[in-house]
């Protein structure tokens, strides 16, 4: 270890709610990594109703890496994660991986390397959707990979300075002065998800608003972890449901108020949505196998026009009190 690490510290932590079956090999995996400085493991235990703290107490007694465990009572990811930068305040890096993961070898390695070598204040790296306990289905192109966290950009390292190329907290680490500077940057909490809801998009929000800041992002195909996606993900509805949440989040926090409006809807979106169905009516007349990407697009459009009527009823209420 150089002189200059000595001092250094790395927290590796998750955040986990119900999944008590799948913590042992999961601290395991944590355990059996390599790093260039001391580092410990952090779970958050979101409240848990399952055998979570008896298996976090069992296994923060067991030799190897340090496991430090919390209770964060507030239900909800973006709590969780919040208190998890909170528990991290005095280490140089947080690493985050999801509790549904396994960790692959390099991935500390990396991580530290991007932040204490090259001068990222944010790293991330390959997530590869694991399909060996569940077929995958024949609608499942690659394309919709990303909507289950899948990230791979390639065997190069690069800068990334757009959204086009986003990571996400199944894999992901934090430069920890990012939040000691800057005390109200944390996990928005208008995209939260509680328990096992379908949802959230806490993760995109930040690395949205990390490139607004300009932060130096590193991309680190080196950094991988294999994600074990649940069955009841792996149907349309799962697909169809995420994005219409994710549209309703998206007027309700994003889209500007229009001055014409129809109940607080702008009449682009009604176009927009009756244009996208019958693209989708045309694909599913020619037994397209994209038609289940165009029917997101449509979802995607629905919620939007549903978080428009939300938010204008809303601002009617408020006015007539």
């Amino acid at each position: 270890m150089s002189p200059e690490k000595t001092n250094k510290k790395l927290t590796f932590a998750f955040c986990t709610y119900n999944r008590a079956e799948r913590l042992e090999n999961l601290v395991t995996a944590m355990r059996s990594q390599t790093c260039p400085v001391p580092y410990e493991i952090l779970a958050i235990n979101n409240n848990s109703s399952d055998d979570t703290s008896k298996t976090l107490t069992k296994l923060s007694q067991l030799p190897g890496t340090p496991l430090r465990w919390v209770t964060e009572p507030i239900q909800g990811i973006v709590a969780a994660r919040n208190r998890a930068i909170a528990e991290a305040l005095n280490s140089d890096i947080l690493v985050f991986i999801d509790d549904d993961e396994t960790p692959q070898s390099n991935i500390l390695e990396a991580a530290a390397q991007a932040i204490f070598d090259e001068g990222a204040q944010c790293a991330g790296g390959k997530v590869y959707v694991d399909f060996s306990q569940y077929c995958r289905p024949t609608w499942l192109e690659d394309e919709l990979l990303g909507f289950l966290a899948a990230v791979d950009y390639g065997n190069t390292a690069f800068w990334i300075e757009d959204p086009s190329t986003p990571i996400w907290t199944a894999n992901i680490a934090y430069d920890m002065r990012l939040f000691r500077d800057n005390p109200t940057l944390r996990f928005d909490k208008r995209y939260d998800r509680k328990g096992k809801a379908i949802g959230g998009g806490e993760d995109v929000a930040m690395f949205k608003s990390l490139l607004s800041q300009k932060a130096r992002i590193r991309y680190r195909p080196d950094m991988a972890v294999i994600h074990a996606v649940e069955p009841w993900r792996l149907n349309r509805c799962y697909f169809l449901k995420l994005h219409f949440l994710a549209g309703k989040k998206s007027a309700l926090h994003q889209l500007p108020t229009y001055e014409r409006n129809y109940l607080g809807v702008p009449p682009f979106l009604i176009s927009q949505s009756f244009k996208q169905f019958f693209k989708w009516l045309k694909l599913i007349a020619s037994s397209k196998r994209s038609n289940i990407r165009q029917l997101m697009n449509v979802t995607y459009l629905l919620g939007q026009i549903y978080g428009c009527l939300l938010r204008w009823k809303e601002k009617t209420e408020l006015n007539e009190l």
